[in-house]
């Protein structure tokens, strides 16, 4: 098999993306999800991959800007639309792909990669780490109340379109961005992501609902919900699906939470990404009540090892020997000297002896402060040579606020 890799010309998108959408199976995107990605896509980060004149493979980056541990934003590709159609598969086209796309990042001095995964399973052995995770959990709200903080009385409640909301609450995210690990700055194109509401795709509910949550007038929160419109012998049993809820201080976002409960007709809040720290946790009655869970968000790649660990900061000193392993990428093999603090860091080469040693794939996982490395070392991942070196280490990666991704891309 001879398979060529190339870019993506303007007016191929339309084959790209059927391609990807067979891959991938289903009922494929509504049309207002498909223009979406249409105007969000960079051709110059989008590789093809053909056999002879079929288009078999698919792998493209979009631009972001996403916040490390300590509120610095950084510079990464975010990897998406991968895909290998079926009469290709097993026969090394994706290494392929993603061979070209860490080299092509390297060239970028782009030093860490970002994903969401279909199959957390795939990427591992590319270097890709899980480094976020998503809360999920359905809330009974039959049997489970909400505490209401001093100062909830003065907040003021609006009810608009997703549409008509959309402004003022990408005001409000993007003063929360530098606030946790994880969060990406909207660049254009992006801010309209989050009110997307295809009627195809609501399984149900109706449409899309904007909370505004005001104090004296000015905007301190937001949730975007539906409902559905499920009814029994009972009576009404409806589910508040709710997409996002943010807010600038605690007491707005109490208020907003105990808002989404009392909604009449319905009997459950549904959610299925919100931080795995949500305060949410802690303003609930019966946590039980809340069938709570995680699953993977997103995953991390450090394409440079010494840049990555110096653009972050850290949440207490450390100076640590890291023997790293990377045969996908060779030239992060080999031990560097970490030394750091919360005012910033400096990562290099180094002779001196390892006292940790671990692969590309867990400092993924670790980058971003969501994964402990001394739970890392428990699974056998990550091996201590110098006494000390592991708590220390572990201690200093770790960030409050947990990381997180909002939304997928």
């Amino acid at each position: 098999m001879t398979i060529e890799l190339r870019g993506l010309a303007p007016d191929q998108w339309g084959l790209m993306h059927d391609r990807l959408e067979r891959a991938f199976g289903g009922p494929g995107d509504a049309p207002e999800e498909r223009d979406h990605w249409h105007t969000v896509t960079e051709y110059d980060r989008t590789l093809t991959a053909w056999d002879g004149p079929e288009m078999v493979g698919t792998a493209g980056a979009f631009s972001f800007r996403m916040t490390l541990p300590g509120g610095a934003p950084l510079a990464v590709p975010g990897v998406t639309m991968v895909s290998v159609q079926p009469t290709h598969r097993r026969r090394g086209l994706l290494t392929s792909m993603m061979r070209r796309q860490l080299d092509e990042f390297r060239d970028r001095a782009e030093p860490v990669a970002v994903l969401t995964a279909s199959e957390p399973a795939i990427y591992g052995r590319f270097g890709y780490g899980v480094g976020t995770k998503q809360l999920h959990g359905t809330i009974d709200t039959t049997r489970v109340s909400f505490a209401r903080p001093a100062g909830t009385e003065r907040i003021r409640f609006r009810l608009v379109s997703a549409a008509a909301g959309l402004t003022a609450c990408e005001a409000v995210y993007a003063r929360l961005v530098p606030g946790r690990p994880g969060l990406l700055a909207r660049q254009p194109g992006w801010e309209t992501r989050p009110v997307l509401d295809p009627p195809s795709g609501r399984n149900g509910a109706g449409p899309l609902h904007c909370l505004l949550a005001e104090v004296d007038g000015e905007l301190r929160g937001y949730a975007r919900y539906a409902v559905t419109g499920e009814w029994n012998y009972g009576g009404a049993d409806e589910t508040v699906r709710l997409r996002d809820v943010e807010a600038l201080d605690p007491v707005t976002y109490a208020a907003l939470w105990d808002f989404l409960a009392s909604i009449d007709l319905t009997s459950k809040i549904h959610f299925t990404n919100r931080p795995a720290d949500d305060p949410v946790q802690h303003l609930v009655s019966d946590i039980r009540r809340c069938l709570l869970g995680f699953r993977d968000g997103m995953h991390v790649r450090l394409v440079d090892v010494g840049a990555a660990l110096a653009a972050r900061a850290y949440s207490a000193p450390v100076d640590v020997v890291l023997d790293v392993e990377d045969a996908f990428c060779p030239w992060n093999a080999g031990r560097w000297r970490l030394t750091g603090d919360a005012k910033g860091a400096v990562c290099e080469r180094t002779s001196d002896a390892a006292e940790l040693s671990l692969s590309v794939k867990e400092l993924g996982a670790a980058y971003l402060g969501g994964f402990g490395l001394a739970a890392m070392a428990g699974a056998g991942l990550v091996r201590e040579s110098r006494p000390g070196a592991l708590a220390e280490t572990s201690a200093a990666f770790r960030t409050d606020p947990e990381p997180w991704l909002p939304h997928g891309f």
